[in-house]
C-alpha cells in the first residue's frame, strides 16, 4: 500500500535558497497534501504567493512540525541543530541544507542521482552537501564507476550568492563605490570583492586549508564511498560573479582514459551537459547555467602530469545544484522511496 502524499514544510522559506526551493517544489510537481512556510520571527508575517495561493509565514517552533513529514531546510546550521530533535521526534524527515549533520556518521549525505541508496539509513535527517560538492559529484560519480579515482585536484571559483544576499547587495554597491572612486567597507567578506578574487571562503583549518575547502575533500569522500587515505586537494576562492560557480577539475585515475572516453560517458550522465568544441570557443560559462538545472562540462582534455589523467571544466548554477534543486530532488526520492 503506498503511503499517502507528504505533508512538507519548508524552513527559512523567506530567505535566498528557501525560495528558491519554493519555485523548485512547483518546477517539479512535487506532490503534497498540505504546504507550510516557516522563518525566523523576524520575516513572519510576510506574504507568500505559492502556486496561485496566498500564504503567510510563520515563525518557526517545535509546534511547526506537528504532522509534518518532511520538512525542507535552509535556515543555517544552528537553526537546524535547535529544530531537528523536534523535527525527528515528531516523526518527520529533515533535509537540511547547512552544513550542521554533513560529516555525522548517522546522517546520509546525498546527492540525488548519485547515492539514492543511502537515504535507507536515514534515522530522521539527511543532509544536502556543500553547493561545490553538489555540482561536482553528478560528474564525478559516473568517472569513477568507469575508471576509478586515484587522485582528485580541485580548484572552485565561486559566486558571491553562496554567500547571501547581503553578499550579493555588497557585491553590487562595492562596484559602484569603486567605479565612482568612492570609498566603501566591505562586510562580508576580508577583501573588497569588486573586481577582485578572494582566495579564502570560510574560516582557516590547521592545516592551512579552509574550511569551505575541506568540504570538497571530506564530503567527496563520504558521498562517494572513498578511502580516507584517498589523496584530494581543493582551493576555494570567491569571485565577483553574482550567481553560478566554475571548477577547475583535475582528476587522476586507476584505468586508462581519453578526453573522448569521457566526453561520451558524461554526455549520456544524469544531470550533466557537455559544452566542449574549443576550436569554436564553445565551453560552459556561469551565464550558461544562469537558473537552470544541468551542471555544464567543458575544456575536457588529457591532464599533462598525471598517468592516466584528465581536466575539465564545470559550471552549475550554485543556488539550484548546489542547494534547492538537490534538496528538492530529495523529497522527491524519499517521497518515491517511501522513507517518510
Amino acid at each position: 500500500m503506498t503511503k499517502n502524499k507528504p505533508n512538507i514544510a519548508i524552513l527559512g522559506a523567506t530567505g535566498v535558497v528557501g525560495r528558491e526551493i519554493m519555485q523548485i517544489v512547483d518546477e517539479l510537481n512535487v506532490e503534497f497534501n498540505s504546504i507550510k512556510f516557516l522563518s525566523s520571527a523576524k520575516s513572519a508575517g510576510k506574504e507568500i504567493e505559492f502556486q496561485g495561493k496566498k500564504y503567510i509565514a510563520e515563525e518557526a517552533t517545535p509546534d511547526s512540525f506537528e504532522g509534518i513529514n518532511i520538512v525542507l531546510a535552509s535556515a543555517g546550521g544552528s537553526t537546524s541543530q535547535k529544530f531537528a530533535p523536534e523535527i525527528v521526534k515528531r516523526g518527520g524527515v529533515l533535509i537540511d541544507n547547512s552544513s550542521a549533520f554533513r560529516m555525522e556518521k548517522d546522517v546520509p549525505l546525498v546527492i540525488a542521482g548519485v547515492n539514492d541508496m543511502d537515504l535507507k539509513q536515514h534515522k530522521g535527517i539527511v543532509a544536502n552537501p556543500n553547493c561545490s560538492t553538489s555540482q561536482l559529484m553528478l560528474v564525478l560519480k559516473p568517472l569513477h564507476d568507469k575508471f576509478g579515482i586515484k587522485k582528485l585536484i580541485v580548484t572552485t571559483y565561486q559566486s558571491v550568492s553562496g554567500a547571501g544576499l547581503a553578499a550579493i547587495n555588497e557585491l553590487t554597491d562595492d562596484t559602484k563605490a569603486n567605479l565612482a572612486g568612492e570609498p566603501f567597507e566591505n562586510k562580508c567578506f576580508k577583501k573588497p570583492i569588486s573586481f577582485n578574487i578572494i582566495p579564502q571562503i570560510d574560516v582557516f583549518c590547521k592545516n592551512g586549508y579552509t574550511k569551505e575547502e575541506m568540504k570538497v575533500v571530506n564530503e567527496t569522500k563520504k558521498i562517494l564511498h572513498l578511502p580516507q587515505e584517498l589523496p584530494i586537494s581543493c582551493t576555494a576562492a570567491r569571485v565577483p560573479v553574482y550567481r553560478g560557480h566554475s571548477e577547475a577539475v583535475d582528476i587522476e585515475f586507476e584505468k586508462p582514459v581519453t578526453p573522448d572516453e569521457v566526453r561520451e560517458i558524461l554526455s549520456n550522465s544524469f544531470g550533466v551537459k557537455v559544452i566542449d568544441n574549443p576550436d569554436n570557443y564553445e565551453y560552459p560559462t556561469t551565464r550558461d547555467a544562469a537558473g537552470i538545472d544541468p551542471v555544464f562540462v567543458g575544456r575536457i582534455r588529457k591532464n599533462l602530469a598525471f598517468d592516466n589523467g584528465i581536466s575539465l571544466w564545470c559550471v552549475a548554477d550554485n543556488l539550484r545544484i548546489g542547494a534547492a534543486l538537490n534538496t528538492v530532488r530529495l523529497c522527491k526520492k524519499v517521497t518515491e522511496m517511501e522513507l517518510y
